[in-house]
Order: structure tokens, then sequence, then C-alpha cells
């Protein structure tokens, strides 16, 4: 990650200073085993609490890895799940209006365990399984509020899925 101020001029004229965080591409996973969807729960620092969310995760030490090798990379690192089938849902900007990172949507099916080989960083995390209706209702509930998981989501929905 780096953190950049850039000199701009508005469109009036006038100058100002944009700060930037760029990060890497991340890429995002949703299990999805009939109406159930798999997620991990870990600690964010930033936060101060412990939250549930789809797979997600860059490459170490900035690789430029092909983001569907990335999905599987990260399925396989925080669950230790395999997919049969791994299908690109749609692509996420995380927060334009501060980083220019974005990431992509994968759907993961036909699925199959294994143990999860994390990373010094993820040795809390945890993982569940989660009927789609409990979900939702973390959702709603905001116990469930981490941006990207809840607009994968909905692409997974506008998917028919």
């Amino acid at each position: 990650m780096s953190v950049r101020e850039d000199d701009i001029r508005r469109p009036d004229g006038s100058t100002g200073i944009y700060g930037v965080v760029d990060k890497p591409e991340f890429a995002l996973v949703i299990p999805l085993d009939g109406d159930r969807l798999h997620l991990v729960g870990q600690f964010r620092y930033p936060l101060g609490e412990r939250t549930w969310e789809f797979v997600q995760g860059t490459a170490p030490d900035l690789a430029d890895l092909d983001p569907a090798e990335l999905a599987v990379r990260e399925l396989r690192e925080e669950t230790g799940l395999e997919a049969g089938s791994m299908v690109e849902l749609g692509r996420l900007s995380l927060a334009p209006g501060l980083t220019s990172q974005r990431g992509r949507v994968y759907l993961a099916t036909d699925l199959r365990e294994g143990p999860p080989q994390r990373e010094l960083e993820e040795q809390d995390m945890r993982t569940g399984w989660f009927p789609r209706e409990e979900f939702e209702k973390l959702i709603i509930s905001g116990e469930i509020t981490d941006a990207p998981t809840i607009a994968a989501y909905g692409l997974l929905r506008l998917h028919g899925h």
C-alpha cells in the first residue's frame, strides 16, 4: 500500500490536494453450497472488532497474479475449500473517492473441503456456513457491514443466484 497527495486543478481553475491510497487489485470469493454461504470471521484492527465477510484478499508482496488464480488461492488459503467451478460475477471499486483499489468478484461452487493455509495475519480467522436467510438478517441488523461483501451479494443476486 502507498499513500500519496496529488496537486490538482479543479474545473473552476482553483488548486488543491487530493489524497489517494494505492492498493493492488483484490479478489473476493462467494462460496455457495445450495442455500448456504461460507464466510470468514476475523478481527479488523481499524474497526477494533471482529467481522464476518466473504473470502477476499490481494497477492502477497505485490505479486501480479491473474485475478482468477488469486481467487482460487484466497479461497484455499482462508477456508481450505477448493471449487470445482469458479465464475466471475463482476468488478468492484472499493472506495473510489479514497483509493485506487478495485476487485473482482467470483462465485465458487462444487466445493471440496480441505485444510486452510492461512497467513500469519489470519491466525485468528474463523469460518462458518450461513443459510442465506441468516446471512441477510445479519446484514439488516448491522452485524455484517463489510461493503465489498454486501456489494458482492448484490452481484450474486443480479446474476440470478
